[in-house]
């Protein structure tokens, strides 16, 4: 009895294996949920749906674009940290989800590193330090030794943002003091620095880029470590002050638990996505960095970037309920 009683149970073990087994084969079978924690039409919103189009091929399932937008990227990143681990939702996810809102909100909805599983870290998206042709500098230098003998003003996103804490950062490391004016959105902060009702922007480099060949701002500085192949004749901020570096990422994770070959798979997919030859023309145009890295690389970026941003955040006081 004992012995025909453990065969049947490992017979429905093996049966049941078998049967995940194919289900994870199959993966994916329907469509596959990529949820964009922003509004539509911001620099996320572009990556994500040009990336979703060729992962959609690469998968032969439609990934589609669901923008979950609200409290800085933590709504729409919340909700994939509560869905299914089967690989079906997913979220891009940047620097704001998953380094700095869990440093600054009060309330934390979800943990960045325990309730994701990283699938791969798409592009670096490069910031810009620049100004209102108006203000008396032409490079990062001047812009220092001016904010020494008097009162200056930078305009951002909005506060706890990557471009509020880019100036935290310079400031901190410059050893000055220029005041932050948050707006809500970078096109109202762009509108009053072209005025030049606040003299100085950190912003993405893509939404400058216009204003800049224009010659409507200048610019000081990049913020990534070395300048971007797209401005070659802006310097990097880190040629005057070395170690600078920030930049906003777009990363794709699903929520923790999914089944390893899943992550496999949709990782795989990401990586043919952006080798793609149309992706990397977009990329290119838009000054982004493509990475296309492994889940693990993912990772340890996630802990890196929470490690840089800390101190960055507490020196500059920055919480938000």
């Amino acid at each position: 009895m004992t012995i025909k009683l453990t065969r049947r149970l490992l017979l429905g073990a093996t049966l049941a294996l078998g049967f995940a087994g194919a289900a994870l084969a199959e993966f994916p079978d329907r469509p596959v949920t990529l949820v964009i924690p922003f509004a539509a039409g911001g620099s996320t919103d572009v990556v994500g749906r040009i990336v979703a189009d060729k992962m959609s091929a690469a998968l032969g399932q439609q990934v589609i674009v669901q923008n979950v937008g609200g409290a800085g990227g933590s709504l729409g990143a919340g909700q994939v940290a509560k869905a299914d681990p089967d690989g079906y939702t997913i979220l891009m996810g940047t620097v704001a989800t998953h380094a700095l809102n869990p440093l600054i909100l009060k309330q934390k909805p979800y943990d960045p590193v325990a309730d994701f599983a990283p699938v791969s870290l798409l592009v670096l998206v490069p910031n810009v330090l620049a100004v209102n042709p108006e203000l008396p500098v032409n490079n990062v230098q001047e812009l220092i030794d001016l904010a020494k003998k008097e009162p200056l003003s930078y305009a951002s996103s909005g506060n706890g943002t990557p471009l509020h804490l880019s100036g935290a950062l310079f400031n901190s490391m410059a050893g000055i003091e220029i005041t932050h004016i948050p707006y809500k959105g970078s096109g109202p902060a762009l509108t009053d620095v072209l005025g030049n009702q606040v003299p100085i922007i950190f912003d993405n480099l893509p939404s400058t880029s216009g204003h800049l060949k224009s010659g409507k701002l200048k610019a000081l500085g990049v913020t990534t470590a070395e300048r971007a192949p797209s401005f070659p004749d802006i310097p990097a901020i880190a040629e005057t002050l070395p170690g600078y570096e920030t930049y906003s990422w777009n990363a794709l994770f699903a929520p923790a638990g999914t089944p390893p070959e899943v992550v496999t798979k949709l990782n795989e997919a990401a990586k043919t996505a952006m080798a793609d030859p149309d992706v990397i023309k977009q990329m290119d145009g838009f000054s982004t960095t493509i990475v296309a890295s492994s889940p693990e690389e993912l990772a340890e970026h996630v802990k890196a970037e929470m490690a840089k941003w800390e101190p960055v955040v507490r020196e500059a006081n920055v919480s938000l309920d």
